[in-house]
């Protein structure tokens, strides 16, 4: 499969897989960022995708400025039918100011297919074995 980025942005960069058989393409920060404690920041990507339909673009995590710096993704959605720049959202949840450098990866692009479903109301769900538990239920957190 071939996705189509357009560059938004004469310092964007191209994304990339590290590795052959990673899962996500990781996404590189256009300019250099500074998210205070508690701070949500919309950064640019300088990048527009081009997906076909029936795809989405899911933004994940990477573990290590996850674990590393606290921050943590909001949103992060791209839609088959979406143009325009991809922007992500992350929110520092430490107690300290974090940096992500220009060139930087930052975030991973997952590519995904969908599934478009019938949807309707029915008046009963047929229950399975576990029925309504949950939030805890098995007792192990």
């Amino acid at each position: 499969m071939k996705i189509e980025f357009k560059k938004l942005n004469q310092d964007a960069k191209l994304p990339s897989y590290s590795h052959p058989t990673d899962a996500g393409m990781d996404l590189y920060a256009l300019e250099d960022i500074i998210i205070n404690p508690a701070e949500k920041v919309l950064i640019p990507t300088g990048l527009a995708i081009h997906l076909p339909a029936g795809y989405v673009a899911l933004f994940w995590d990477k573990s290590s400025i996850a674990s590393q710096k606290g921050l943590k993704s909001l949103g992060g959605v791209i839609d088959s039918g979406y143009t325009g720049e991809m922007k992500v959202i992350l929110v520092n949840l430490s107690n300290e100011s974090q940096t992500i450098s220009k060139g930087a990866k930052f975030i991973q692009l997952l590519i995904q297919p969908v599934e478009h479903c019938d949807i309707v109301f029915v008046d009963q769900i047929n229950e399975d074995c576990r029925g309504s538990g949950g939030f805890g239920s098995t007792g192990e957190f």
